[in-house]
């Protein structure tokens, strides 16, 4: 069976299939854009084309392991792969917009220390068939067909197991086929990827997807993100910035939002506030305070809410937006960075 991964891969298909070209976009249209899970009913192909497709392309959709619903709304969904293999899904409900968080890797690979998902080593990465599949699993729950302007499903965020940018090609395919406008219609400033600061791919999507960039900074100096983001003993800090700057200016001046985890004692203090303001200048930006969500073995506590608002404090009076991210479905293990499912390591060999 085929999973689609680009526009161009499904037209190669049918191609193969000795189809006319007109027939990858009927076909394109009632998976992206009419949310059809199944060829029989794709009404206006020939019957022995339906026939031939079941048994030849996958419709982009994951097994069901395990849906929760946390009291606040917020739901979580344990998918299975094709391989066994199983990741995190989470949709946050809200009265204006609502947002699903993806997972791009089973599992991650840069051991970040606060955040739960990085204690499960890394399995592999996923396909973008099955990074959209997460998306249109929530467009089928909240009954989001066919695919429109007007959406219910509003913004996509890169921000679940994985880190996006070490998968980038399939990330960048995934997004490719969220933003045709021949199905899902998704637009740029709907989708946010996240990353802990990989320059290289950060450069490549100033120049490919320009989509919105959220920047997992946590500290202000390289000794302390070091520990807590390991990759920045590779790309330290100053480069950060320099890439943050150059990257927004490539979006016409859009602004970078650093994620910013509150840890008591660790990276909460006035002169971690004074100095963040610092890092930022020049660059247009929003800091989202992120409480620390508690997790099984953790070594951090959240700071204090008064230290928190004082934080905030000093961030706002320099002239820069820093809500505090509203913690959701913390009960059920799906606030910032608790998602872990209980895949298996394989072999680097294996890793696709």
């Amino acid at each position: 069976m085929h999973s689609i991964n680009s526009e161009s891969e499904l037209s190669k298909i049918m191609i193969e299939m000795h189809q006319k070209p007109f027939r990858a976009k009927q076909v394109w249209d009632w998976i992206y854009n009419k949310g059809c899970k199944d060829f029989s009913q794709m009404s206006d192909l020939p019957a022995d084309l339906r026939e031939k497709l079941s048994t030849t392309i996958k419709i982009p959709r994951l097994i069901n392991n395990k849906e929760m619903v946390s009291k606040d709304g917020t739901m979580k969904w344990l998918l299975a792969l094709d391989d066994k293999n199983e990741i995190e899904t989470v949709f946050i409900p809200e009265l204006k917009r609502s947002t699903v968080c993806v997972s791009s890797q089973v599992g991650c690979t840069l051991t970040c220390t606060f955040c739960h998902t990085g204690t499960q080593p890394l399995v592999r990465n996923l396909t973008a068939n099955e990074i959209v599949s997460q998306v249109m699993l929530v467009k089928d729950k909240i009954e989001d067909w066919p695919a429109s302007n007007e959406k219910k499903l509003t913004n996509i965020v890169f921000m679940g197991m994985g880190e996006p940018m070490l998968n980038y090609e399939n990330v960048s395919n995934s997004i490719k086929i969220l933003m045709n406008e021949n199905g899902l219609r998704y637009a740029r400033r709907r989708i946010t990827v996240s990353t802990s600061g990989l320059l290289p791919q950060i450069e490549m999507m100033a120049k490919d997807l320009r989509v919105k960039l959220a920047v997992s900074l946590h500290a202000v100096n390289d000794s302390l993100r070091n520990e807590l983001v390991p990759i920045n003993k590779k790309y330290p800090i100053k480069d950060l910035m320099a890439a943050c700057k150059m990257y927004s200016n490539a979006t016409g001046n859009d602004r970078i939002t650093f994620e910013y985890v509150m840890l008591d004692g660790v990276n909460d203090s006035d002169y971690d506030a004074k100095s963040l303001v610092g890092l930022l200048r020049n660059i247009p930006s929003k800091v989202n305070l992120i409480p620390f969500n508690p997790w099984p073995g953790s070594p951090y506590k959240c700071s204090s809410k008064e230290r928190i608002r004082r934080f905030a404090e000093i961030v706002e009076r320099a002239g820069y937006m820093a809500p505090v991210r509203v913690t959701r479905g913390q009960d059920i293990m799906a606030a910032c960075g608790q998602l872990k499912s209980e895949s298996l390591k394989v072999r680097k060999s294996k890793i696709s």
